[in-house]
């Protein structure tokens, strides 16, 4: 037994030197830049940012079902990337509303603006280029609408207020002619038109020519992404791909090469994209429908939090948890003494342990997720307060020290694990819950005190009974009254 309780304390000591270590600020004893890659990170409210709620809104009263939702949603995660915000946070609310939370932005209004662009798809000719995922393009179709906006936010000089639908049309056709042909017209492989930022590919079609895009399996069971044009498109398309049999097609996105792949085939109404994943295939799918759709974006509230906000409530949190700390520890000093000493002791290791956690796992730290964290401290006290008390029932029957120790635990368990199970499964069904309405107030709280609670478990039960182990091996406790226990306590287990 001492062998063993010696051991379990050496593991304990290099846990708690090693969650130490992860949790020290900077780079510290960084080795290999870990913890460079593993900070504590902030949420919104900490450190100031910007909190958008956006509804879809298609137009002719149409729905948005998920997997159109989760596309959009993914596509509003790549334009954010593309902004440069760390830890953003983006996710589905109800049937059509997207929570986006980006910390540390600067330019709210460009942000939003961002956000509410809508969509665009479109599938390009890449002229005997190179093309690769995640590459920045130009197309036409592109510059063509860049061209559109720029004319209908600068009119021409005495032009008149309302133009006539020919001169419309004849002014679309000559900015159509400037960028490549008209969408929708077959043409020859050309030359994409070299500008200052590269070259400008042919769009062949568009998402609004795509009718609808689903990942599914193949006759040898290879995961592809399968997808359906609207009648016009589909013979555009068949006689462009019938002529480039063997040669890369790029899919773009915003911009953005999402697919490369090879032509192996005309495809006329139908195709399929293959060589890649089940997940790969499935983003894909969710990427393609978003274009699709080009479902416009409202904002339905928006609000701006400050840093100095974020930073005063942390000081003052810091502050609640130092002093509501402090006064547990010495009311357990005073009330368990030696027991009492060893319990503050697993709490801090306790700490150390749930703050490294919270940075590997990693765990956006939000005041919600600050207060989680407290309760759990005061969840893992009250895991000590059963098991002392219990303990000194033991010895009050009679028991030898060792005997009531072990005892004390045992007994304690049973009811320590059911009201820490209760809470965690609380908190799972918070988590959830937060998850789908979108509440990242409810989600941070529940995922804090989730692991703050399965922390405290280990500590309470493993780290506090080595320690009271240790002392009993060694012979530091003899006299009853360093366990707590008062002078009538004593003189009734000495029979007097």
């Amino acid at each position: 037994m001492r062998t063993r309780n010696w051991w379990m304390l050496g593991f304990i000591v290099l846990l708690t030197l090693s969650s130490v270590w992860v949790v020290l600020p900077g780079t510290v004893l960084d080795i290999g830049g870990f913890k460079e890659r593993h900070p504590i990170r902030e949420g919104l409210d900490l450190q100031g940012g910007l909190q958008v709620l956006m509804e879809a809104r298609p137009p002719d009263g149409g729905s948005v079902d998920k997997g159109t939702l989760d596309g959009t949603r993914d596509t509003l995660e790549r334009r954010v990337n593309a902004l440069g915000v760390s830890e953003p946070l983006i996710q589905t609310r109800g049937g059509n509303q997207i929570v986006v939370e980006l910390p540390g932005v600067s330019n709210p209004e460009q942000a939003v603006a961002v956000l509410q662009q809508t969509a665009q798809l479109e599938v390009i000719d890449p002229a005997g280029y190179s093309l690769s995922a995640g590459m920045q393009v130009q197309t036409s179709l592109s510059q063509q609408r860049e061209a559109q906006d720029a004319a209908a936010a600068s009119p021409s000089p005495g032009a008149s207020p309302a133009a006539s639908p020919a001169a419309t049309a004849a002014a679309t056709a000559a900015s159509s002619s400037e960028v490549g042909p008209v969408l929708g017209e077959t043409a020859p492989t050309p030359t994409p038109e070299s500008t200052a930022n590269g070259p400008v590919f042919t769009t062949i079609i568009s998402g609004t020519d795509l009718k609808n895009a689903y990942a599914t399996t193949d006759q040898t069971g290879a995961w592809v992404v399968a997808f359906e044009l609207q009648s016009g498109a589909a013979d555009t398309f068949y006689n462009y791909t019938s002529q480039h049999i063997g040669q890369q097609i790029g899919f773009v996105l915003d911009g953005t090469v999402i697919s490369a792949p090879v032509l192996r085939n005309a495809i006329g109404a139908q195709g399929q994209i293959d060589g890649m994943s089940a997940t790969e295939a499935q983003n894909l799918a969710l990427q393609l429908k978003a274009g699709a759709l080009g479902v416009p974006l409202q904002v339905v509230s928006s609000q701006t939090v400050g840093p100095s906000l974020g930073r005063d409530s942390v000081d003052r949190s810091l502050l609640a948890g130092i002093i509501g700390l402090g006064a547990v520890a010495l009311f357990m000093i005073l009330y368990y003494r030696i027991p009492g000493v060893l319990a503050v002791l697993a709490l801090l290791i306790y700490t150390s342990i749930t703050l490294a956690l919270y940075k590997l796992i990693p765990v956006t730290l939000t005041l919600p997720g600050i207060a989680g964290f407290i309760l759990s401290i005061g969840m893992a006290v009250d895991a000590n307060v059963l098991i002392f008390a219990r303990l000194k029932e033991e010895l009050r029957s009679g028991k030898t020290l060792a005997r009531s120790i072990e005892a004390g635990f045992d007994h304690a368990w049973p009811s320590i694990r059911d009201s820490n199970i209760s809470t965690m499964i609380t908190c799972a069904i918070l988590y959830w819950f937060g998850q789908f309405t979108g509440a990242t107030i409810i989600t941070g709280f529940a995922l804090t005190l989730f692991v703050g609670v399965a922390v405290s478990l280990f500590t309470a039960i493993t780290v506090t009974r080595t320690f009271l182990r240790v002392m009993v091996d060694w012979g530091m406790i003899r006299n009853p009254w360093w366990l707590g226990m008062g002078r009538l306590e004593m003189r009734a287990m000495a029979g007097d």
